[in-house]
């Protein structure tokens, strides 16, 4: 079993209980997200079942592209609505010009501070257990980056956002930051995540729907990686960890067809995707010229079943 699903992640569960959930109905222990979605959080979960785990790092998962509702005029412990209210302000009746002011401080590349209630760790610990505990520890600072957040007013106090962002971006801590800046305090009471990379949302199933017909083939998942086709000979140096020569005419062929993709901007430079002679991927590998030196491969017993 071999393979990617896409998961529309229902509300109420955290991203671990989806990842059990399909272990128990496909019977297998090798299952892993790539994304970790709130338990307040709805919409694209990317999941590799099988030895595709080994590949999640190399999946084209940028931007992520969330859709929901901030509420202004409080301030929660989680920035979120499952959280206590710590304090509460006066919304602007001009909310919308204020936030509108706002918005470029909020574009680009900025530093956010993971919330208390994540599970980033610090002195080996995950944050949510300090914070259960009564604690609040220093965090180190990440570096983001926002494509766009578009802003539409719906109430006096709410207002609905679509963000385009990078991976690690924690939609609570903008809302937060958001609520602190314009002095009344907000919080995130939906998020839905739409996108992730050239995932999208119409793509995927729900999880009470999930089989094993519905795996999404390694070499289908990993582009616009490029393809590279391998003999049986290459094919078994590479399992042995050793490089191999790729003919000219074959890089060329595996980089125009990579090119050709519409997400052909989630290209990683200097790698390609190894497909043995049956067709199936079995490694990322870097280029050095016209070699291949493999990065990631999965056993020749992993694909037969019996590992």
């Amino acid at each position: 079993m071999l393979g990617v699903l896409l998961i529309d992640k229902p509300l109420g569960i955290t991203s671990h209980d989806v990842v059990n959930t399909i272990r128990r109905k496909l019977a297998t222990k090798r299952v892993g997200h790539a994304g970790t979605l709130d338990p307040l959080g709805t919409g694209l979960l990317v999941v590799a079942v099988g030895p595709a785990t080994r590949f999640l790092q190399y999946l084209p998962l940028e931007p992520k592209i969330y859709e929901g509702t901030m509420c202004f005029g409080k301030r929660t412990s989680t920035y979120d609505a499952e959280g206590e209210v710590i304090s509460e302000g006066p919304v602007p009746s001009n909310l919308m010009e204020q936030l509108d002011q706002l918005k470029p401080r909020f574009l680009g590349l900025i530093e956010q501070i993971p919330p208390m209630h994540s599970a980033v760790k610090v002195a080996g610990k995950p944050l949510y257990k300090y914070a259960r505990q009564g604690e609040e520890v220093d965090r180190t600072s990440r570096m983001i980056h926002v494509t766009s957040l578009d802003l539409t007013q719906i109430s006096e106090t709410e207002v609905d956002y679509r963000l385009v962002c990078s991976g690690g971006t924690y939609v609570r801590t903008l809302a937060d930051d958001l609520g602190q800046a314009i002095g009344c305090g907000a919080y995130l009471t939906r998020l839905r995540r739409t996108n992730v990379g050239r995932f999208s949302l119409p793509q995927s199933v729900p999880l009470d729907q999930i089989s094993v017909d519905g795996l999404l083939e390694l070499r289908d998942a990993l582009l616009p990686m490029p393809l590279v086709q391998l003999n049986g000979r290459q094919t078994h140096d590479i399992r042995e960890g050793r490089q191999v020569t790729i003919s000219t005419e074959d890089l060329e062929a595996a980089m125009a067809n990579a090119s050709s993709e519409k997400a052909s901007e989630n290209q990683r430079p200097g790698i390609v995707a190894l497909l043995d002679p049956e067709g199936q991927v079995f490694s990322v590998a870097r280029l050095l010229g016209n070699l291949v030196q493999p990065e990631c491969v999965i056993p020749k017993e992993a694909l037969d079943g019996s590992l």
